[in-house]
C-alpha cells in the first residue's frame, strides 16, 4: 500500500478516535501516505497528527460543487480505503477513492449486503458489546493478527491534537489548581441536571479554580451563562466560563494541565481522555462497552463492562441508576429532546465520591 484514505464522516468524537486506527495504518505501512477525508468542523482534532500526510476536509451538506471538486481530489488516487462509517456516503467516497476497501457496516442485513459485496472485509457495528475503537482497529485484521492490533507495548492510545499556545488573555487567569468542566453535550437527553451541577461547582470552588467549557454555540453558551447565574458569589468569583473561546486543539492543551476534567457524554470528554489526566464522565443511555472514553494505554479491546460505575486507569465513568440502563436510546421518549431519568436521578454525591476516590490533594 503507497496510498491510504481513512474515511471518517461524522462528528469531532468520531473524529478524535480514529486516531489509534491512523497509528496501526502507519506502523503496517509506515513508508505510505495517509490521508484523512473527513468534516472540516472535525479536522481540528487531528492537527499536529505525525502520521498523516493530508487532511481533506468537506461540509456536512457539500453543494454539486463541492461533490464535484472531491471527485477529482480522490478519484482513484489511492491502493486502499478505510471507512469508519457505516453510512452510505462513507462508502460511496471510498469506491471512489480506491482499488480495495476495508469497512465498518450496519449489523442489519438490509442495510449492510451490498457493502459487504463490495469490500474486501468488513466489520459489523456492535453497540453493546464492541468498543468503537477495537471496532475500527478490526478494519486491519486482513493484514495482521489481533495480537499485534491491542497488545502492543505502550497498550492502545488515543492521540490528542498537538500542543498550541494558549491566548494570553486566558493564560492571565489560569490559577495553579484548576479542574475544567463541560456540562453541555449536543443532545438534551444526555444533560445531567443544571442545579446538579450548580451543586458541584460550589463544592469544588472551596479547593480549585473551575474553568467552564462549552462550545461557541447557543445551547453551551446559554447553559453555561446559567450556571453562572444560580451560583453563589463566593463560588463564582473561583469560576472562569470560556464562553466558546478557545478552538479544539487549544482546548487540548489546557486540558493536558488541569487537575481533573469532569463532563458528560460528549466529544470533549474523548478528548479529555486523550490527554491522560484524571477524569470523570457522566453516562445515562449510551453502553460505555460501545462508546466510553478510552483509557489510553490499555491493552485489549474491551476496557469496560456493560453497567455500573467503573474506573479504568485515569477514567471514571459514573452511570446513572436503572434496570433499563443502558438503553442506547435517546432519552425516555426516544427523541434527541428527551430527559433521561437515569441522568435524573445520577446524584452530585456519586461525583463527589468519584472525585474522592483520585485522592487529588
Amino acid at each position: 500500500m503507497k496510498r491510504i484514505l481513512i474515511i471518517a464522516t461524522r462528528q469531532i468524537g468520531d473524529t478524535l478516535i480514529t486516531t489509534p486506527l491512523i497509528e496501526a495504518t502507519h506502523r503496517l505501512w509506515p513508508q505510505a501516505k495517509i490521508d484523512f477525508f473527513g468534516y472540516s468542523a472535525s479536522l481540528p482534532m487531528l492537527f499536529g497528527n505525525p502520521h498523516l500526510d493530508r487532511l481533506i476536509g468537506s461540509s456536512t451538506r457539500p453543494r454539486w460543487g463541492e461533490y464535484l471538486k472531491q471527485f477529482f481530489q480522490l478519484f482513484r488516487r489511492y491502493d486502499l480505503a478505510i471507512i469508519t462509517q457505516p453510512s452510505d456516503r462513507a462508502y460511496i467516497y471510498g469506491l471512489l477513492a480506491a482499488k480495495q476497501i476495508v469497512g465498518v457496516v450496519p449489523s442489519e442485513e438490509k442495510h449492510n449486503w451490498w457493502k459487504k459485496k463490495c469490500a474486501l472485509h468488513t466489520v459489523e457495528v456492535d453497540y453493546f458489546g464492541q468498543h468503537v475503537i477495537a471496532e475500527k482497529l478490526r478494519l486491519l485484521l486482513p493484514f495482521t493478527s489481533e495480537k499485534n492490533l491491542f497488545e502492543s507495548s505502550s497498550g492502545v492510545r488515543v492521540l490528542p491534537p498537538a500542543i498550541v499556545p494558549l491566548p494570553e488573555w486566558l493564560g492571565s487567569q489560569l490559577k495553579q489548581d484548576f479542574v475544567v468542566i463541560h456540562p453541555s453535550p449536543l443532545t438534551a437527553y444526555k444533560r445531567w441536571p443544571l442545579f446538579h451541577w450548580v451543586q458541584l461547582i460550589e463544592h469544588l470552588s472551596s479547593k480549585y479554580q473551575v474553568i467552564l467549557s462549552g462550545a461557541p454555540i447557543a445551547q453551551d453558551l446559554e447553559l453555561n451563562a446559567e450556571i453562572m447565574s444560580q451560583l453563589s458569589e463566593g463560588a463564582r468569583s473561583q469560576v472562569l466560563n470560556l464562553e466558546g473561546r478557545l478552538a479544539l486543539n487549544q482546548l487540548g492543551t489546557l486540558l493536558r494541565s488541569a487537575r481533573l476534567y469532569i463532563g458528560v457524554d460528549t466529544s470533549v470528554t474523548h478528548l479529555a481522555a486523550a490527554c491522560d489526566i484524571p477524569m470523570i464522565t457522566l453516562f445515562g443511555a449510551t453502553p460505555p462497552t460501545n462508546f466510553g472514553p478510552w483509557p489510553n494505554g490499555f491493552k485489549g479491546d474491551q476496557p469496560y463492562q456493560l453497567r455500573g460505575t467503573q474506573k479504568v486507569g485515569l477514567v471514571t465513568i459514573v452511570q446513572g441508576p436503572g434496570d433499563c440502563v443502558p438503553c442506547r436510546k435517546a432519552g425516555c421518549e426516544d427523541r434527541p429532546d428527551s430527559k433521561s431519568e437515569c441522568l435524573m436521578n445520577l446524584s452530585v454525591a456519586q461525583v463527589i465520591e468519584a472525585i474522592e476516590a483520585y485522592r487529588l490533594n
